[in-house]
């Protein structure tokens, strides 16, 4: 299955890839922390990790080290702007809960 994004999700990464003058895409990790004990958190690769799968989608490149892929493989990227908040957000079929913030997951 893998990652994928949405238009929304792939042009704000290239335009901030563009902005940033360098980048082959995206690192997708999961980390343990938070209320709900994991939290997904987005970087940009230069280099990709030997260990990394990736996954092309809408013309990006997301990398994912196997042990995060786990958590979130099936999982859709978008990016969504509401009044002054805006960021990206996660359709995981994985979750099985979230804490009240939303900041972090159980699976």
């Amino acid at each position: 299955m893998g990652i994928s994004l949405t238009a929304a999700a792939a042009q704000h990464v290239h335009n901030y890839l563009d902005g940033r003058g360098k980048g082959l895409g995206i690192r997708l990790l999961v980390k343990t922390t938070g209320c709900s004990g994991l939290m997904y958190v987005i970087e940009p690769v230069d280099q990709p990790d030997t260990e990394d799968m990736h996954f092309d989608s809408q013309g990006v490149k997301v990398f994912i080290d196997p042990k995060s892929l786990i958590y979130v493989d099936g999982t859709e990227m978008d990016y969504v702007k509401q009044g002054l908040n805006e960021g990206f957000e996660f359709r995981n079929p994985n979750v099985k809960g979230e804490c009240g913030c939303g900041e972090s997951f159980t699976v």
